[in-house]
């Protein structure tokens, strides 16, 4: 199995052959020992630097505004009606559908967000009552999906890399224990990072519920990355 210089490297762990998508130099053992111990949805380590966001009562940033440098669990309470565009000068933050940090979740990374549509990958509802800063705990990445609860069944991890569709790496669509070893992760329910976003802080995740999903579906994942340590500090979507 040969490895390619610069690029990251997904392996598939089954009970069958590994099957390596992409390489990195040297050897990649698996760990069989769980990670450091962390409580799921719990944000750790430092802060990548100042949080700053810009909430807009109407499109396009027009109406009434708010600046945030904290969480806000209910925006709505004396500060705006609604919320119709963002724009992420420093972050990347945490939003939600309902108050007090509930519902379906979006990410906001550096970059303006002129409508709902913008940051509602599912289309789904263009609610957005909460939000807080999305803590990053370094520069590094590592992710383990496994196909059936209690960390168990298939086993696929992702090491420094974004994966647009599982699919296309030998995984399929169940994932229904996570492991977030290293780094913040945010998946989605369909290819192409499209569909619902669930974010995995660091830890440990035993059962699809404890991320509030209603199914053991995710199709891509990808990382969240901070300024601090990527300039750019923003995902891009094609």
């Amino acid at each position: 199995m040969t490895s390619t210089p610069g690029l990251a490297r997904v392996d598939l762990v089954t009970r069958f052959p590994l099957v390596e998508a992409r390489g990195v130099p040297g050897e990649m053992a698996e760990q069989h020992g769980a990670p450091e111990q962390a409580a799921a949805g719990k944000s750790h380590g430092g802060l990548g630097g100042s949080y700053k966001v810009i909430v807009y009562e109407m499109e396009n940033f027009q109406g009434k505004r708010c600046e945030l440098s904290a969480e806000c669990p209910n925006l709505t309470e004396s500060l705006l009606e609604k919320v119709g565009s963002i724009q992420v000068e420093s972050g990347p933050w945490l939003a939600f559908e309902r108050r007090a940090f509930r519902g379906e979740q979006f990410v906001l990374e550096k970059g303006d967000y002129p409508r709902w549509d913008a940051w509602s990958n599912s289309h789904h509802s263009d609610s957005l009552l909460s939000l807080r800063p999305l803590h990053i705990d370094g520069p590094d990445h590592k992710l383990h999906l496994f196909e059936n609860p209690a960390f168990s069944g298939r086993k696929m991890e992702i090491v420094d890399d974004d994966v647009p569709s599982l699919w296309a790496h030998g995984f399929q669509d169940r994932v229904a224990s996570i492991r977030a070893v290293n780094g913040t992760w945010v998946g989605y329910e369909f290819p192409g990072y499209r569909g619902r976003q669930y974010v995995f802080e660091r830890g440990e995740y035993r059962h699809w519920n404890e991320w509030d999903a209603n199914q053991p579906q995710l199709q891509s994942v990808r990382r969240i990355r901070d300024q601090k340590w990527h300039k750019r500090g923003c995902f891009l979507s094609s």
